[in-house]
């Protein structure tokens, strides 16, 4: 026996809950994948939201990821949606240590109502008129930037490839896809996104306009049944897409539903009311309950905890 640890074996390549840049060789085209299988199942299972309701959730999920993981800075993407229809809002939340999760807001009536003739209402169905928006947190050193669009399309996607034409100006693709696929006797959630860009041309390369045609008719033959498919790799996925035996993917990272809550960050925010409006959420128990809108996670601490702190 040593007092050092067992040299690691080398880890195999990522397969699930990753995000990862892809590259066609020679093509004036990046491109960014998305595959979440636990992560997603875990943020959407804490809720147990009505089905179109966490669809829209692992939607937003994915694209946080899919954006967020192209970041060359520690901080925060935030991808939030609001508007006036059954779904007030929704938001995710992706940092760059790989950490995801989000929550929605809505009203139950109202959902069941725009639900009837649909097998599952899209983006702008449930949210009806509202805005878009992106926002980058890069710690508080930094203001934080945002870039509003409205919302547009029954996906998300499409209110992504708005955002990147209307701000960025980069021609821009985006697909996403959320399902519930069964294995063996357990059914889970899973998501998934792709997204391709197309770099400017230049005098090395000349126009790319021909390229980028091809490479988006090639991105539309990409199916929700392929991106979410557990027994799809994503180098297998990639291939099929773009038939090249040149596509590789790069900087893989892993993603993980993990929430930033904690009993000290709920204490610190209770002291910021008055006493008399703590004594207001005192319940019959003599606790103060407080639900995490992004978990699900039950905090329960007495008023003393919370003058304490």
């Amino acid at each position: 026996m040593t007092d050092h640890a067992p040299a690691a074996a080398p880890s195999a390549p990522l397969a699930d809950n990753l995000a990862a840049a892809f590259q066609i060789e020679g093509w004036p085209v990046r491109g960014r994948l998305v595959r979440l299988g636990e992560t997603i199942d875990a943020i959407l299972s804490a809720h147990a939201y009505p089905e179109p309701v966490a669809a829209l959730l692992g939607e937003a999920c994915a694209l946080a990821a899919l954006i967020g993981s192209s970041l060359k800075f520690e901080g925060r993407l935030i991808v939030q949606a609001q508007g006036d229809g059954p779904v007030r809002y929704v938001v995710a939340d992706y940092d760059t240590q790989g950490h995801l999760r989000g929550y929605c807001r809505f009203d139950e009536a109202e959902l069941a109502a725009v639900s009837q003739g649909f097998s599952r209402p899209g983006a702008k169905t449930l949210l009806g008129e509202g805005l878009f928006v992106m926002t980058l947190d890069r710690g508080p050193d930094f203001e934080r930037t945002q870039g509003i669009t409205p919302i547009e399309g029954e996906s998300l996607s499409l209110a992504a490839e708005h955002y990147f034409q209307q701000s960025e100006q980069i021609p821009t693709c985006v697909r996403l896809a959320v399902g519930s696929v069964t294995t063996g006797d357990a059914t889970t959630w899973r998501a998934g996104g792709a997204l391709i860009q197309l770099i400017a041309g230049d005098a090395a390369r000349g126009s790319t306009e021909e390229v980028w045609d091809r490479s988006r008719a090639l991105f539309q033959t990409l199916g929700d049944d392929e991106l979410i498919d557990p027994t799809v790799t994503p180098q297998t996925l990639l291939f099929r897409l773009f038939h090249e035996d040149g596509v590789r993917l790069e900087d893989a990272r892993a993603l993980q539903a993990v929430c930033r809550c904690s009993k000290d960050r709920i204490g610190a925010v209770l002291a910021s009311f008055s006493p008399e409006e703590r004594a207001g959420m005192v319940e019959p128990d003599g606790r103060i309950h407080v639900t995490c809108e992004y978990c699900a996670t039950v905090y329960e601490l007495e008023p003393e905890e919370v003058r304490a702190g």
